[in-house]
Parts: C-alpha cells; sequence; structure tokens
C-alpha cells in the first residue's frame, strides 16, 4: 500500500511506472496480467487505501478531489485521489488487471463523498466516458456504473437538485447504447408514486374559489395515469368536464404581453419540475405564463398518447372520444397561441417534439430493434491494382440485374432461389411474446399481425401436421412448437390424455366397422359362389333331375305355394349364421342373386322339357 502511496505522488504520467508498481507489489504469475487471485489481492489493497486518501481529506477539511493539490512552476498538479484512479484506469485500459475494477472504486468513493464532493466525482466520471465506454470496459462494469448512477439519484432531491439529476440522466443515455432494454420500459409501466398533494378543506381567509382550486388540481390524477380513461366511460367524462372548466378559465383571464414580459422564459434559469399547490398562491400561478404553457402542454402529452400508434383495438378510443379529443386538443392549442411571449412559435415547437415522439413509439412497438450498425471493412488499395471500374448503370449491383437473364439463365428456376422457413425459426419471435419473463405487452405481440399468423399456419400445415391440428382447441399460441415455450406454459398447450385415449379409441371403432364391412361383403361374395356353382354342377351333372324338378315345379306353381317357401328357407340355411348375425341387406342381397341365377337356369332348361 506504500508503494501506492508513494507512487501517486510521482508527477509522471501513468503509463511510465504503473505496470512496474504492480509487478512489485502482486510479482504476477503471467508477467504483465493478473489472475483471478491476484485481481481480488490488488483490488483490496486499493480500496483500503482509497478509504485512506477519503479519511484523511475530511479530516484536513479540503475537497476529497483536492486532497494532496499542489502548485509546481505555476501549474497546479492533480489530487492524490484523482491520480490513484487514473493509474487504476491505464491499468484496466490496458488489460492488465481486471477491467470492472475501476467502476468498483468509483461506486466506493461516491457512496463515502458528501452530495457536494459527489459532484467533482462525478465530473471526473463525465471526463473519462469515452474511455470507459470502451467494448472491453463497459462490458465488465456497465451495471456497477448504473447502481452508482441510481444511488446517487436516490440521494439528489428532485426539487432543488435538478440540473445535477439531469447531468446524470444525461451521462446514461450517452454511456448505454440506445438500444438498451433496461431503460426503454417494456411495458409501458407509469410512475403513480408521483402523487400532486393539494388542500382537500378551505382554509380561512381564502380569497379565491376553492371549487375552482380542486378542480384544477384533481387534473395532475388523470395526467399521471391516463391509462383507464379509454377503458372506464364515467372517468372521461369526470375528466372532460374538469377540464372544460379550466380551459374556460385561462380563455377568460387572458395574459397580456407586459405580463409575459416580466416572465421571459427565455431569460429565466430557474427551472422546477413541480409547482407548489398551495391555495394562497392559485391567483399568482394563474398570471403566470410559464405555469399555463405547463397545464397546456401536459393536456397535448395526454391526447397525443390517447391517439398515440401501435395500441390495440381494445385500448383505442371511440369515434366519439375521438372527436372529443379533437375538439380539446383545438382549444388547447388556441390558448397555447394566446399565451404570451412568443406563443405562436412555442406551439410549433411542441408539435415537432410530439411528432418526433410518435417515431419512438413505433421503435418501441416493433420490439426496440438496435440502431446500430457494424463498420464495413476499408479495403487498402494495393500498387498496382487495378482502377475501379465505370459501371454502365451506376455500381456494379443493377449493371449485374440489368445483364442478369444473359449471364444466367437458370436464376429463376433455381431450387434455392425459394426456401420454406423452419417451423421453430418461424415461430420462434411469438414463442418469445408468450414468455410472461419477456415482459412483451399483449398488444406487441405478433400473433395480432394476420399475415404472419396466416404464413405460419400453412408451414405448420406442411411440416407439423400434429401442431397444425391444435388450432382450434388453442388458438394460433397453441400452433407453436413445445420446445419453444417456457417451462410453465408447456402444460397449458400438451394435449391430456384423456383426449388422446378417446381419440385413439374413436378411430379403433372406425377401424372395426370398417372390418365389419369388409366380412359382411366377403360373406356375400362367398355365398354368390357357392350357388353358382352348385346350380351349374346340376345342370351339366344331372340334367335330367334339374330338367323333372323345373317341371314338376312349373306345374305345382298355380297350387303349391309352400315350393317357394321351402327354397327360400333353404338358401336362408347355406347362408350361414354369421351373415344373418353381421348384417340382413347383405344377407337378401346374396338370396336374389342365388335365386337369380336359379332362375335363369330354369329358363334355359324349359325348352327341353316341353
Amino acid at each position: 500500500m506504500e508503494v501506492f502511496r508513494t507512487a501517486i505522488l510521482q508527477p509522471a504520467p501513468p503509463e511510465s511506472f504503473a505496470l512496474r508498481i504492480v509487478q512489485q507489489v502482486i510479482k504476477p504469475q503471467k508477467g504483465t496480467k493478473l489472475v483471478q487471485d491476484e485481481n481480488q489481492l490488488l483490488e483490496n489493497i486499493l480500496r483500503t487505501l482509497l478509504q485512506e486518501l477519503v479519511s484523511s481529506a475530511v479530516q484536513s477539511g479540503e475537497q476529497i478531489m483536492e486532497y494532496g493539490q499542489s502548485i509546481d512552476d505555476g501549474e497546479a498538479t492533480r489530487g492524490h485521489i484523482p491520480r490513484l484512479l487514473d493509474v487504476v484506469l491505464y491499468l484496466c485500459e490496458k488489460e492488465h488487471v481486471e477491467g470492472g475494477m475501476i467502476f468498483q472504486l468509483l461506486e466506493d468513493l461516491t457512496e463515502m463523498s458528501t452530495m457536494r464532493n459527489c459532484k467533482d466525482v462525478f465530473g471526473y466520471i463525465e471526463s473519462k466516458q469515452d474511455i470507459l465506454g470502451k467494448q472491453e470496459l463497459f462490458a465488465r462494469g456497465k451495471l456497477v456504473m448504473l447502481r452508482t448512477c441510481n444511488q446517487l439519484l436516490r440521494r439528489l432531491s428532485k426539487a432543488n437538485d435538478v440540473v445535477f439529476c439531469g447531468r446524470i440522466l444525461m451521462f446514461l443515455a450517452h454511456f448505454f447504447p440506445l438500444s438498451e432494454r433496461s431503460a426503454v420500459n417494456i411495458k409501458g409501466v407509469f410512475n403513480t408514486s408521483n402523487e400532486t398533494k393539494y388542500e382537500k378543506d378551505a382554509p380561512d381567509g381564502i380569497s379565491i374559489d376553492f371549487n375552482f382550486y380542486k378542480t384544477f388540481w384533481s387534473l395532475q390524477e388523470y395526467f399521471c395515469n391516463p391509462a383507464p380513461l379509454t377503458v372506464a366511460p364515467t372517468k372521461w367524462q369526470k375528466f372532460t368536464s374538469t377540464l372544460k372548466v379550466v380551459l374556460n378559465t385561462f380563455e377568460a383571464q387572458p395574459l397580456s404581453d407586459e405580463e409575459g414580459d416580466a416572465n421571459n422564459l427565455e431569460e429565466s434559469a430557474n427551472f422546477s419540475i413541480k409547482y407548489l399547490t398551495s391555495s394562497k398562491l392559485m391567483g399568482l400561478e394563474l398570471k403566470d405564463p410559464s405555469f399555463r404553457r405547463h397545464i397546456l402542454v401536459q393536456c397535448l402529452i395526454l391526447f397525443d398518447y390517447l391517439k398515440g400508434p401501435g395500441k390495440s383495438e381494445k385500448d383505442l378510443p371511440s369515434e366519439s372520444m375521438k372527436e372529443e379529443i379533437n375538439s380539446h386538443e383545438e382549444h388547447v392549442k388556441k390558448l397555447l397561441e394566446m399565451t404570451p411571449p412568443k406563443g405562436e412559435s412555442f406551439l410549433h415547437k411542441i408539435e415537432h417534439i410530439l411528432e418526433r415522439e410518435k417515431n419512438w413509439v413505433w421503435w418501441k412497438r416493433d420490439g426496440c430493434p438496435p440502431f446500430e450498425k457494424q463498420p464495413i471493412e476499408k479495403k487498402t488499395v494495393q500498387d498496382g491494382a487495378k482502377k475501379r471500374p465505370r459501371w454502365r448503370l451506376g455500381n456494379k449491383e443493377l449493371s449485374q440485374l440489368w445483364k442478369w437473364a444473359d449471364q444466367n439463365q437458370n436464376a429463376l428456376t433455381d431450387p434455392q432461389r425459394i426456401q420454406t422457413p423452419a417451423i421453430s425459426e418461424y415461430w420462434k419471435p411469438l414463442a418469445e411474446d408468450m414468455d410472461p419473463a419477456a415482459g412483451i405487452e399483449a398488444e406487441y405481440h405478433h400473433k395480432n399481425n394476420r399475415v404472419y399468423c396466416w404464413k405460419g399456419l400453412r408451414f405448420s400445415a406442411r411440416q407439423d401436421l400434429e401442431g397444425f391440428s391444435k388450432f382450434t382447441e388453442y388458438g394460433i399460441e397453441g400452433v407453436v412448437p413445445l420446445e419453444l415455450l417456457p417451462p410453465e406454459l408447456r402444460a397449458k398447450y400438451t394435449p391430456k390424455n384423456n383426449d388422446k385415449s378417446k381419440r385413439a379409441k374413436k378411430e379403433d371403432t372406425k377401424g372395426s366397422e370398417h372390418q365389419v364391412e369388409e366380412n359382411q361383403i366377403a360373406a356375400a361374395a362367398t355365398e354368390v359362389d357357392s350357388e353358382g356353382l352348385r346350380t351349374d354342377g346340376g345342370a351339366f351333372v344331372a340334367p335330367l333331375d334339374v330338367d323333372y324338378t323345373t317341371a314338376v315345379g312349373n306345374t305345382s306353381q298355380g297350387g303349391s305355394p309352400m315350393a317357394d317357401e321351402n327354397q327360400k328357407q333353404s338358401s336362408d340355411t347355406d347362408g350361414g349364421p354369421e351373415a344373418g348375425q353381421l348384417e340382413d341387406d347383405a344377407e337378401v342381397d346374396a338370396e336374389v342373386d342365388a335365386e337369380g341365377d336359379a332362375g335363369m337356369i330354369d329358363g334355359e332348361m324349359e325348352p327341353e322339357v316341353d
């Protein structure tokens, strides 16, 4: 520790002695890069040294970032703590030590400092923003830096330290990438804890209308959480009635140009994010142009939210509500133009800001795609290389497209020209939307895109017929393959065992019925064949008997009907019991066919008998 204390007193730059001091204290195994245990040992030494320096600065009564500062040859040298931070930052940048060490020291320093000293510490952080934002350091310490800034924001007063809070928020906006999801508020949750408290009971000796006072400040409840206005019609009616009273009061008490010049916002350096709500100040606040603009701009922001794009159909306002919004919006814009100074110019700026805000709404609705693009590698031109050719249509792609048919005639018939994606890849965005951990609102889900769902059903019908069959029971979310879903959702879209058993039982029943029909047809065909063989055999083997029987049958047709009944009974007996048990229709058909064959034989043999 004493070695580092002596090293930070040197006026030389950190790169001339930083690595040598680390090797002298730690004696690393790999020479220029510390392993995990060595990093931990060095971090403990530096944190202890930092704590001692802060304690010495507090005892001396100096600012911690200025402690140890001296003037040599007319130039002021840096303090002990900034020198120590510079040494550690150089070691982290050159990857001699772990990259997150500098962020840990900065967090410790802000926790040990007062708010006055924190401003100086944060000034150092802002000055090193480019180095701290490098990829090798940012990946190691972004969470520590975010925690440090959030702790500072909690300690600061939102009313008295507005500028410092703004510096911290601006630093976070520059330090983190634009598409960082931790600051996007994917769910669109409102800060309902920001309540505006005002007096509920009228004090004694008040000179204004106390009912108007309560009506005016009750608008802040709707500005704080405007989501229920489109769902509850009673709240919307109450809000519109309250807003009409306030706007009519503003219109009845216009401000003069003299009052606007007396409260020129452009020359004022004091800004407040919340106004005082005392009833005694109501009369003065109504004459303040900045106060009026504050309320009227809040109204425009509320109307812009209610009409904002990217909402589902259930969250959109009704047609009657849209007409009321438009009328109130025109009234608010008219009042802004009337409010001095430069009311018309101020209105144009607000409209421009709200119009740009719609781009962010659409970007958020699309899932916050990244804005950053990888830089294109520049190819160095070697000596003697050919110059860039001049293309007929301006560039290479357009020229090749123009000559495509001549150079590649089979391009349109190439099987690789159009490829069908796999269902596991196609349904992955919808599976991410269904995951509760992702926190994506229902209005931004891919299931609301009809073209996406239609294409997915076509792909599933070709590749996953079992999953496609679940569409009728579970909807489009049931078609998503189960392996893409989180474990807690798989049971919801998995078919029950009872359904599977019923389906299998139904298929077995259909199969047995089909088998019975085949057996009936086979039995009927066998009976017909057997009758035909017997009839044919009688005709060729014993023609006289057949003729005689036929003649006797023909002779006895008039007075002996029992012969036909005996013949039918004999055919029934030959058909067998199985055919009669299975189906009566097949038995009758076989019986008719057999009698028809016998009748034909009798008809052929009758002339010989005559």
